[in-house]
């Protein structure tokens, strides 16, 4: 085949292209982008690259007229949707539970929840220092009905007593992780699923195995307090972060009880509840100022003893 066979080829496919075609392209290129994303950093993407290894080896040995190695690559990858099943169980579940989730906010809470995230900070730092082991779950989108089940169902008001009484060890509920669903403590002692990567850090306990395990079947984020040295982490989509400070630690609780993504989404909100949040965003201003004076005070009144 001459060059020019090639251009009059091309010049004829791009004639005959549609706007339909841009589209399918369009949308295929988007969903492999998403594909490799989605797979990016997990061993999900090493399974990939071996089937892309056996494609192209399928496509040489076509070129080559390689009978046997055709044939037994033409099995395998006829029954590609079942092989692809059976390889990806788990990411076509955590996927479809991610399409699931979508939806779209339009409302805004009215009221924020500041003392919901200062009682669960003084809990966990609380236990932080005592080196008391703690697993607290924050359900998301997907619901944990099936972990709940596993434990004892309590839905009481989030408060630091509470939580540190559950956590305490030798009583009946600290063994396990507690369930926080609707700004309230919904369960305790429930079993979740262990991460089951061999390449975990072996200094890594049960808990937060098990806080990696829930992080990749659902979007919760896991709160951890180490039984041994007292460390805060949590995991979200699959990674633990451990070593976590007061302002991390804070700011993370505020993003799940005071998502600020719905700032945006105004439509049904009125003008007072803005009010309001300004006027105690002020007012804790004001408080952290003047608890600020004190402090430099009592300081100089020391140092002049």
């Amino acid at each position: 085949m001459s060059l020019t066979d090639v251009l009059d080829a091309i010049s004829v496919g791009f004639t005959q292209f549609r706007i339909q075609d841009l589209i399918e392209i369009l949308i295929l290129a988007f969903v492999f982008f998403k594909l490799m994303q989605f797979t990016s950093n997990t061993r999900s993407s090493q399974v990939l690259k071996g089937v892309g290894v056996l494609l192209l080896i399928f496509i040489v040995s076509n070129l080559l007229n390689l009978m046997t190695i055709k044939y037994l690559l033409n099995s395998f990858l006829v029954s590609g949707i079942v092989v692809v099943v059976v390889l990806f169980q788990p990411e076509i579940r955590r996927a479809l539970e991610r399409i699931g989730r979508f939806r779209l906010n339009i409302t805004q809470r009215s009221t924020p929840s500041f003392e919901i995230v200062n009682q669960l900070c003084l809990a966990i730092e609380n236990m932080s220092r005592r080196k008391v082991g703690a697993l607290i779950v924050l359900e998301r989108n997907t619901k944990l009905g099936d972990y709940v089940q596993t434990g004892t169902v309590i839905d009481a008001e989030i408060t630091d007593a509470l939580i540190e009484n559950i956590f305490e060890p030798k009583t009946p509920l600290h063994d396990g992780a507690m369930i926080i669903r609707d700004e309230r403590i919904y369960a305790a002692a429930c079993v979740l699923p262990l991460f089951d990567d061999p390449n975990i850090a072996r200094e890594l306990g049960t808990r937060h195995r098990a806080a990696l395990g829930i992080s990749t079947v659902s979007d919760s984020i896991t709160l951890v307090v180490s039984e041994e040295t007292g460390t805060i982490s949590f995991s979200q989509d699959g990674k633990l972060t451990r070593h976590v400070d007061h302002d991390t630690l804070e700011a993370l609780l505020n993003d799940h009880f005071n998502p600020s993504e719905n700032k945006g989404f105004l439509m049904f909100n009125t003008k007072k509840n803005d009010e309001n949040t300004i006027e105690e965003g002020k007012e804790a201003e004001d408080d952290a100022a003047k608890n600020g004076r004190h402090k430099k005070k009592n300081g100089k009144r020391k140092s002049d003893k």
